[in-house]
């Protein structure tokens, strides 16, 4: 037993602090909604109605905090669609997708060809 628990005990140690944060949650709020069910099973909710109770505090508990998370990485849900993407904080910039410049004649396009020379010959420009 002893074992097992230093084994437990160096791989929880050895997480991301972030993935350690978030099983402690996910343990927390396992622990909060076994009480949940509990409590109001003793207050004589019926068990249908409790488990229903439990189960929605148990799926926006988390929805909650992940929002909350996002906003702090930037403007979440706003209409511009920038920060907190894959990408960072609006890399984009606003210019509204992916733009080429042509190797041969140095002009900036969107689209497959240079519409100044006809090269194909291109890099993309984030």
């Amino acid at each position: 037993m002893k074992k097992l628990y230093i084994r437990f005990n160096d791989t929880f140690n050895d997480l991301n602090p972030q993935l350690k944060r978030y099983y402690i949650f996910l343990g927390a709020s396992l622990v909060f909604s076994i009480g949940l069910q509990i409590g109001l099973s003793a207050l004589g909710v019926p068990w249908f109605i409790s488990i229903g109770l439990v189960m929605a505090i148990f799926i926006l508990l988390p929805m909650i905090m992940r929002r909350r998370q996002m906003s702090k990485m930037g403007s979440y849900g706003s209409d511009s669609g920038t920060g907190g993407g894959f990408f960072g904080m609006g890399s984009q910039g606003g210019s509204g997708g992916v733009r080429y410049v042509c190797l041969v004649c140095n002009n900036k396009h969107k689209g497959g060809t240079c519409p100044r020379c006809g090269s194909k010959m291109q890099r993309a420009d984030f």
